[in-house]
């Protein structure tokens, strides 16, 4: 792949991930207006009232750009620039841990290499994870779908409510990684005693 390859689809990808963190953000918030100490439509209407000031707020924006056509240099310029951040490839993560863990038959290695993708975040998504193991040759053709029920095969914990980067879906948590796997747990207790 070129450079110039590279450049742009690190800024597809980029762009794809800002728009659904910015979706799933603005979705978030008008959520968030629920008040749960009523109930029917007056429960609501703080949902509709945050979601009328972000559609006035976009309808601002368009007329804006419209009477100044140039401000759209500075919005292209911030959408590239935040699509060029979310783009960033997650942490490098060593041939090795790849290696092991797309041919290793347990789900220690696979372990390993959600926790170094974790990096220093308490979660990861399946879509970060399945993203690096195709950037690596590794499960061309598959779906996020194919990786959460290979991972429940193995028994790793997968939820769908893993935030990460504020954006919640399909991940792993640090803390269910941390914790023995059942896997492992069955083999030590079926392991021979040594002690005579």
């Amino acid at each position: 792949m070129t450079r110039l390859a590279r450049t742009a689809a690190r800024l597809a990808d980029g762009s794809s991930r800002a728009a659904r963190r910015l979706g799933a953000r603005a979705t978030t918030w008008v959520a968030r207006g629920r008040r749960h100490d009523l109930t029917g439509w007056r429960a609501l209407l703080g949902c509709g009232l945050r979601l009328g000031v972000l559609l006035l707020g976009v309808y601002l924006l368009w007329r804006l750009v419209r009477a100044v056509p140039n401000l759209m240099w500075l919005v292209s310029a911030a959408w590239t620039a935040a699509a060029w951040r979310a783009g960033k490839p997650p942490a490098d993560v060593s041939e090795e841990a790849l290696a092991e863990a797309s041919s290793a038959p347990t789900g220690e290695a696979i372990r390993g290499l959600l926790l170094t993708l974790m990096g220093e975040g308490s979660g990861v998504h399946l879509r970060t994870v399945l993203d690096y193991l195709q950037e690596h040759g590794q499960w061309e053709g598959r779906t996020v779908t194919d990786l959460r029920a290979h991972l429940t095969r193995l028994q790793i914990p997968v939820d769908r409510g893993v935030k990460v980067a504020g954006v919640p879906t399909w991940g792993v948590r640090r803390r269910d990684l941390q914790a023995p796997s059942p896997v492992a747990a069955r083999e030590a207790s079926t392991a021979p005693s040594t002690a005579a």
